[in-house]
């Protein structure tokens, strides 16, 4: 490995695939016509070149130019792209879906061709007709543009039971496997299916295969598993039929077994890994409640779902909660190549702003009460307690002006946890004990601390407490809660304190490339930033019926937002689990309670800030608080009647405003005043109901 070229330059070949050195970089709209082109976002080229989404903007907007070995690797990206892309070629126009290529067969020794398949997101993929086709002899599937040409059929394939397997852009191939290795086999070495790393320390991404129902029987799989409907025993058994054809075929498969989300290997030759994803959709692989209705589509458009969400996010590789945790790894690898210096060797090291590769225990009170570092202790202690926000206004807080009032609307935050997770300083090292502590807002921990002197407005939610109620004894605090009690003018003392030296925004490239899929998939379905309050309205009550893929992808991203974040903190599953028995979720360097507790922290600070800003200028108080959605009483049936604007018309910093952007604000839902009430007489939370049509029958449960 000692002639490795320069790491920068290695990223930028993984994008291009081999290009010449470049001299001059061309005028900046050049620039940005050629990332165009070629399919690319500000973000990826970006992660790239190991720089921030701002840097790629400004160059391309001549306010700022590229210096030392990031003007070198910059000028070898546009040279690249312009070998692909002369001026005289216009750039492709952005659509729902890219228009399938031509009709092409592979021959021997080339890869599988794509055969010719109508606009999948209308009309399904034409059935084959009878007797042989015509099979060019040289013709190849077209490259689409910005793809690896590794991986010229993109990241997935969705198999029918007719041997055709759906992958991106409408392209459809032939595929003869008969069995669930040969399946592997044809993946790996004729599908053309897979996808570059997104860090240029990282690994490629395994190629996905979607298994429908037809395709799951005619490999020899049941129609349903064992348990499924109680959502237990979630795998084949060792037994079975498939799993030995497995093992006699020489694959391997991972200690989650055979399931939803199987994973088949062979073990590594050199760098390159032997390893096919596959996703079952009759075990319910894609959960309902992230993919809504994709699990009912024909594959092309399955297909055209899966792979929106892959090049936006992430290939799909078990749960939307399982791709936001891959997500964190695959844009922070644990690992780079650094040098030996005793034998000038290129050899495994650690990349500075990861979690590394080994686990590290929490801090007794981030952890949970079955983890072996509290039962092993005996701590009693008590626990971190941040959460998202369950609170309801006593109803005896209420005015008479705010019940003659006629509607209660609900706010919703978009991504509040993504939101939270920007430019969130988190530790990446062991904790430290620190005995009285002076406070500092600037370092990651957890704290123990009284704050029950602290008197705030009964009509808003503490922000100490998920609850909302006010402490009652010294309790742990997490580093963001704290300082906004010294923002709100309290002191703090801490009794004692688990702290990190390292830390880190370990988190920013999660944040930057989830905020990009999400802003890109609303812009998609008619919602932009440049919308007025009004026209932004329309939108959002539109935007699902627009559609109905896109929207499934837009679902898939919230889902991986939250899911990622609380799978930060996966507790123990299995009715057979020990209290202080290790779970596998503990083996994972992304087992990091204090992180999950960082980010929820921040997102109920925002939300209060926000609550307390809106009474200060409008007077208004909430009814209910639940996670990212707040109800207000209000005149009318529009947010427009709650928020407040400035005298010219302009949204007033600081409070909720609309937007489509994470931190902002869309409507949740509209309900009259005395059914909001009614549920908090009841003790229930109007929040939590009033989005649809089942309010009423939930309030009753």
């Amino acid at each position: 490995m000692t002639d490795q070229p320069p790491q920068l330059f290695t990223a930028v070949d993984s994008l291009l695939a081999a290009v010449d050195d470049g001299t001059v970089l061309p005028v900046p709209a050049e620039r940005a016509r050629l990332r165009e082109a070629a399919g690319l976002t500000p973000a990826a080229v970006a992660q790239a070149l190991g720089v921030r989404v701002a840097s790629i903007t400004a160059w391309e907007a001549g306010r700022a130019e590229p210096r030392g070995e990031r003007l070198e690797a910059y000028r070898r990206l546009l040279e690249g792209l312009a070998h692909r892309y002369p001026a005289t070629t216009p750039p492709p126009a952005p659509t729902t879906l890219p228009a399938p290529p031509p009709p092409a067969e592979k021959t021997p020794g080339a890869p599988p061709a794509a055969a010719a398949a109508p606009d999948t997101h209308a009309t399904p993929a034409p059935r084959r007709p009878p007797g042989p086709p015509h099979r060019p002899a040289t013709r190849k599937p077209r490259t689409p543009a910005g793809a690896d040409p590794r991986f010229p059929h993109g990241p997935l394939a969705v198999l029918d039971g007719d041997g055709r397997a759906y992958g991106s852009g409408g392209i459809v191939l032939d595929c003869p496997a008969a069995t669930i290795p040969e399946l592997a086999q044809w993946t790996l070495a004729e599908s053309g299916l897979g996808a570059p790393k997104l860090h240029r320390h990282g690994k490629d991404a395994d190629p996905l295969i979607v298994l429908t129902t037809a395709a799951a029987l005619k490999l020899g799989l049941p129609q349903r598993l064992e348990g499924q409907e109680q959502r237990r025993s979630l795998r084949l058994p060792p037994d079975h039929p498939v799993v030995a054809q497995v093992a006699h075929a020489q694959w391997k498969l991972t200690q989650r077994g055979f399931g939803p989300w199987a994973r088949i290997y062979r073990t590594a030759q050199g760098r390159e890994r032997r390893c096919v994803q596959l996703a079952i959709l009759p075990w319910d692989a894609l959960d309902p409640r992230s993919w809504p209705g994709v699990a009912d589509m024909d594959p092309a458009g399955i297909a055209h779902v899966l792979a929106t969400y892959a090049q936006r996010v992430i290939t799909p590789r078990g749960s939307t909660a399982v791709c936001g945790l891959e997500l964190m790894t695959a844009l922070r690898p644990p690992t780079r190549a650094v040098r030996d210096e005793a034998t000038g060797n290129w050899i495994p090291g650690h990349n500075p702003g990861s979690l590394g590769t080994a686990p590290v225990d929490p801090a007794p009170p981030e952890a949970t009460p079955e983890h072996p570092a509290v039962v092993n202790s005996g701590w009693k202690g008590g626990f971190l307690n941040e959460e998202a926000y369950q609170w309801v206004r006593p109803v005896e807080q209420l005015s008479d002006e705010e019940c003659m009032l006629p509607y209660a609307i609900g706010l919703d935050l978009n991504t509040a946890f993504l939101a939270a997770a920007a430019r969130l300083d988190v530790g990446l090292s062991a904790p430290d004990h620190f005995p009285t502590p002076a406070f500092n807002p600037k370092i990651p921990g957890s704290w123990l601390v009284d704050l029950t002197h602290i008197d705030l407005d009964p009509r808003l939610p503490s922000p100490f407490t998920p609850d909302g109620t006010r402490p009652t004894e010294p309790a742990w605090y997490q580093t963001h809660t704290l300082a906004y009690a010294q923002e709100l003018g309290h002191d703090v003392h801490p009794i004692e304190a688990y702290l990190r030296r390292e830390t880190g925004a370990y988190l920013d490239p999660w944040h930057d490339r989830l905020r990009t899929a999400y802003l890109d998939t609303l812009a998609d379905l008619g919602i932009t930033r440049d919308l007025d309050d009004r026209a932004f309205l329309t939108a959002i009550e539109r935007h699902q019926r627009t559609d109905p893929a896109l929207a499934a992808v837009l679902s898939a991203i919230k889902a991986t937002v939250k899911g990622g974040i609380g799978k930060l903190r996966e507790r123990p599953q299995g009715r057979h689990h020990r209290q202080g028995e290790r779970w596998p979720a503990l083996e994972r360097p992304t087992w990091r309670p204090d992180i999950r507790a960082a980010v929820i922290s921040k997102a109920r600070v925002n939300m209060h800030r926000k609550l307390t800003n809106m009474a200060n200028m409008t007077g208004r108080y909430p009814l209910a608080v639940l996670s990212d959605c707040v109800v207000y009483p209000s005149p009318g049936d529009s947010p427009l009647d709650v928020l407040p604007y400035t005298a010219s018309g302009q949204p007033q910093p600081g409070a909720f405003r609309l937007g489509p952007a994470p931190g902002l604000t869309k409507p949740e839902g509209v309900q009259p005043m005395l059914w909001a009430v009614d549920l908090m007489e009841q003790g229930l939370n109007p929040a939590r109901h009033i989005k649809g049509g089942d309010a009423v029958h939930d309030a009753g449960k």
